[in-house]
Formats: C-alpha cells, structure tokens, sequence
C-alpha cells in the first residue's frame, strides 16, 4: 500500500502531514523551524526522502534546508545567492529604476533524475542552480537579458514562482514571474525567449500587449503533453497549445478569473482546478464561498467542486503555490488557505474533507507518493 507525504509550508513553520493511499486518517509532525516563513518545500523525484525548504526572516534573512530522511531531521546549506556579473537595475513601484538584490527564495524545484540538483526562484526575479544538494548555487543570468530593466514587482514582491522542468527535454525550462511574465529556454538556461504572445493585462499595463511586464501568477503542465500550459494570470486562465509560443482565453463561465494556484489532474491532462478569488482589491472568494473549479475540457467550461467546503462566511485566499495533486489512482487534490486549512480531495475534487485546521497561514503545498 502507498503512503502519502503532504509539506505544508506556513507563515510560522512547516508542517509534514502523513497518511496511507486512502486519505481519511492524517499524522500531522510540525511545526518544523516555527517562528519562520517557510515559503516552499518539496522533494526530489529521484529521492523521495531528500527534501529542500526554503526558510526566511525579515529579521534572519534566507536559510535553504535540506534533509535525508524525509524531514525528521534537517540541515541548513549553502546560501549564498550571488547574481552573476553586474545585476544592473530593474524598474520600481513608481517607475524609477532600483538596483537588484536578493531577498529569499520562493520556490524550490529539484530535478527528476538527480536528488542533487535543485534549481531555485528567488526575489528579485532570478533562477538558480544547485548541482551538489544545495551546498553551491549559479544564476541562469541570460534570463535577466529579456528586458529585465522593465520587470517591476508586483503586490508581494518581484518574485520568480513557477519553473516547470520539460520531461522529455531537459533543455528546455519555462518559468513565470511576477510582475515581468512568463519565459522559455531551449538550451539549458543558456538563453531565454518571452512566453507572453497573447497575453493582454489592460488594467496593468500602458501597452495591455507589452512583451514583458505581465503579472503572471502560476503555470501548470501535465508531464504526458509538456507542450501545452495552462496559466493563472492576475486576471484571466489561459493556455498555450505550442510551449508557449500564444496563449488563449479560456476562463469561460467563471464566476471571476483572478487567482493564483492553477492545476493539472494526474491522469487527465485536460482536467485542470483553479480558485477564483473575488479580485485583486478583495482577496476571498466571492460571495465568501470557497469553491474550486474543475473544467475537464481543458478549460472555457467549468464545475464548481463544494462538497465539503465552507459555503458561507468564507474571507480565505489560496495562494500561488498552496495547491498540489497526487499520482494515486484515484488522484488526490490539495491546497491549503491563508486561514490555516489544508483540504485533500481523494477523488478529483468531488469530496473534500479538511486534514488539519488553525495552522498559521499556508504558503504552499507539495505532495508525494511513497512506496
């Protein structure tokens, strides 16, 4: 029988939840460096029992943690996250230009095939490399030469949060960046291109089809159709049919297109799952209702998923990174609240049932299935 790893990273901890392939009962261990915003955990492929957390302080500043034995014990590593050669300027919140520095590390991505190699978004926007578990990091620093003098923040910062690894190509790296867009390399980092055709942010931008600029909140893939993405964008869900040479519409009948996690079902690479949140002003659920949605047509016609969810007095935001699937048979989904709430669906969105409660505010979620 398989076991279930969820890491939950908070606002004061990590947590790591634990249950059998039925889903119903959960161990909760944590809370894991308390007192620290842990902005993301997630295990190798390649190693299930290697993991990497990101941990930070305003006070302390970034930790990057690692552990052999699947979060029972932990030790910190390299960190030192230098941008190669002069950084230069970005533009700032009021359009001046402001100089580049690194904050913290927002999203870990170890790779499929090595438990040692770990790449890594950080603010301000950057992607890193690690080839010896964390000890040593390189910047990708051509991604930087597609108009970075133009990237801005956004709300919560000038973060890079997405990188999806090509499966059948590891030359090739999508990422997303808030607020400068999405971006593709097919050389290994090399060099990188915008993924932003299509894309059009009227309320955000002077040239609503600028190349670079647009708040992109997350993008997903199935690992069977590497090609085709589908993007949570500040306002609207959209997908690319060729790696992201265009985008389309395809928010179809949501009751609003802003949000920020976006997902792909396990087994159905046209089964996607957002979390329309009222607006960028009001960040909750509209009508206070917690409702994900499932479109299983790839998107444009979408269900609201209920059973088991708050539908009353409801004021929680799920965040870019706080919704995760399995790969159990019958494919399990979760995501985690500001509230402090970790749901799992064990079977694709039709019932849910809360793991935990009152846990500090979720920042993201990761699952793994363990043998």
């Amino acid at each position: 029988m398989s076991n279930v790893r969820v890491l939950v990273g908070t606002r004061k901890g990590a947590f790591i939840l634990t249950s059998d392939e039925k889903r119903e009962k959960w161990n909760v261990s944590g809370p894991h460096f308390a007192g620290w915003e842990m902005y993301h955990l997630k295990g190798s492929p390649a190693d299930p029992n290697r993991l990497y957390a990101s941990q930070s302080s305003g006070w302390f500043g970034q930790t990057i943690q690692r552990s052999d034995d699947g979060g029972q014990t932990w030790e910190p590593v390299g960190n030192e996250f230098i941008y190669d050669g002069v950084p230069g300027t970005h533009q700032w919140y009021d359009g001046t230009q402001h100089p580049w520095e690194f904050k913290r590390v927002w999203y870990l991505e170890p790779s499929p095939t090595d438990p040692n190699t770990v790449y890594a978004g950080v603010e301000d926007a950057a992607l890193f490399r690690s080839s010896d578990g964390g000890q040593t990091w390189q910047e990708f620093s051509g991604l930087r030469n597609v108009k970075g003098h133009l990237w801005q923040p956004g709300a919560g910062g000038m973060c890079l949060h997405t990188i999806l690894l090509d499966p059948n190509n590891p030359n090739r790296i999508f990422v997303a960046i808030s607020a400068a867009g999405a971006f593709r390399t097919d050389d290994g980092g090399e060099t990188w291109q915008p993924a932003t055709n299509g894309l059009v942010s009227g309320f955000e931008l002077p040239d609503p089809t600028a190349e670079v600029g647009h708040c992109v909140h997350n993008i997903a893939m199935h690992p069977s159709r590497p090609n085709v993405l589908f993007m949570q964008k500040h306002w609207d869900i959209m997908r690319s049919d060729n790696a992201g040479e265009s985008w389309h519409k395809v928010s179809g009948n949501l009751p609003s297109d802003f949000g920020f996690p976006i997902a792909v079902h396990a087994h159905e690479p046209e089964t996607i799952y957002v979390v329309p949140i009222k607006s960028d002003s009001e960040h909750y659920p509209p009508e206070g209702k917690l409702r994900v949605y499932r479109s299983r047509t790839g998107g444009n016609e979408w269900e609201a998923l209920i059973n088991g969810l708050p539908q009353s007095h409801c004021y929680v935001n799920v965040l870019r990174s706080a919704m995760a699937v399995d790969t159990l048979e019958s494919c399990g989904i979760y995501f985690g609240t500001t509230g402090g709430q970790v749901y799992v669906s064990p079977d694709s969105g039709d019932h849910w049932q809360p793991i935990v409660r009152d846990l500090p505010s979720v920042m993201s979620v990761e699952v793994q299935v363990l043998p």
